[in-house]
């Protein structure tokens, strides 16, 4: 039996993935596959750009909403519940359309890519480091080890950065020795993404940053504070979320958080750009009125 293709639109925040994604569902009878980390978590719904539930057009979304913002994402958990996703969506005679901006989070899913083991007693040891030396110190100990690893990795993100050191001393490789160079598609799929010119990106993302606390988004962090956000990892590293909460802690106001937002999201998608501009696959399309009509002639 021939299986169904997979689809995946991808690119920058702010760029309309959700919608074309949704799009290509309603037009394909296919089922949504989130690749967004921070949309994996329940709860946080407004700063995420999560698509509402009443909004999602009867069209099955996966890999939402399956963590508290206690837990830590990992790629290495997903991966696995993922393929899985797309393998039952696959026996339903279903179209999977994966939608997502977390580039690590896509390569993971689509292709080859494998994850050394943890050490729970080195990691618990790096960990506490991170607290006190905070992430600056130990990426520069990375890039003494691992000048290529450190290139690639901002030097605030201390999880990242843990997580390669960790990598290096466990195997004596570099951390990117773990991985393929290239991308070698573990599940063959139609890669598509959204070329908005970048003057037009901005705005896009001032004009979320604004709705995003005009929405309730600072209502939405103080339920997330009560459910444990200021213990959290990776949730609490949010964008949006860690605005909110310097707003609500008083050490900003809600024009200077919505100010910071943007700066942070254009920063955010700057990265994504770069990462999804490696990749030869995807196909680049500029928004438009057709925009649907123009991708669905890449789809097998």
């Amino acid at each position: 039996m021939e299986q169904t293709p997979v689809i995946a639109v991808v690119g920058a925040t702010a760029s309309g993935k959700s919608d074309l994604g949704l799009a290509l569902a309603e037009e394909l009878g296919g089922e949504i596959v989130n690749a967004d980390a921070m949309q994996l978590y329940r709860g946080m719904d407004i700063g995420t750009a999560k698509t509402p539930v009443d909004e999602r057009r009867g069209i099955p979304h996966h890999q939402i909403d399956v963590l508290d913002v206690t837990q830590d994402a990992a790629v290495a958990t997903y991966q696995p519940a993922a393929r899985a996703d797309i393998a039952a969506i696959r026996e339903r005679g279903t179209v999977p359309i994966v939608v997502g901006g977390s580039g690590l989070y896509v390569r993971a899913l689509l292709d080859e890519m494998s994850f050394p083991e943890t050490d729970p007693e080195l990691r618990t040891e790096l960990e506490a480091r991170l607290e006190v030396e905070g992430p600056g110190l130990l990426h520069d100990e990375l890039a003494g080890l691992d000048p290529e690893a450190a290139s690639r990795i901002d030097r605030r993100n201390g999880r990242r950065v843990v997580r390669a050191l960790e990598v290096v001393r466990l195997t004596g490789k570099p951390f990117a020795a773990s991985q393929p160079e290239r991308p070698v598609a573990a599940i063959p799929a139609t890669l598509l993404a959204i070329d908005v010119p970048r003057p037009e990106l901005t705005e896009r993302i001032a004009a979320r940053a604004r709705a995003m606390f005009e929405g309730g988004l600072i209502e939405e962090t103080e339920g997330l504070l009560a459910a444990g956000l200021d213990r959290a990892g990776t949730a609490s590293r949010a964008v949006g979320y860690t605005q909110a909460r310097s707003v609500i802690a008083g050490e900003m106001t809600v024009a200077e958080a919505i100010e910071a937002t943007t700066i942070a999201t254009r920063q955010l998608a700057r990265r994504q750009l770069t990462w999804f501009r490696r990749d030869d696959r995807i196909h680049w399309l500029a928004p438009g009125p057709d925009l649907l009509a123009r991708a669905r002639t890449l789809v097998p």
